[in-house]
């Protein structure tokens, strides 16, 4: 297409991939990604084990409250 708006988009992204491609740090950007997204599944995990943890417990309170028994699932 020759739409002035299509021309536009080609050369913006033509020159941001010629500056992608020629960067010196291009690669920093992967490790960042790397690093935030192992924070991430560290908290997803903390907070798993913490509910997890908290259903256990509400669990024993009440089989203790009903008195019954902890025979497995």
């Amino acid at each position: 297409m020759n739409h002035p708006w299509v021309i536009y988009l080609r050369t913006c992204l033509a020159v941001r991939t010629q500056r992608a491609r020629t960067a010196p740090t291009r690669g920093a950007s992967a490790v960042e990604w790397v690093i935030i997204t192992a924070i991430i599944a560290g908290v997803a995990l903390g907070l798993a084990t913490l509910i997890k943890t908290v259903v256990e417990q509400k669990q024993g309170e009440i089989q203790q409250t009903l008195g019954g028994s902890s025979t497995g699932a």
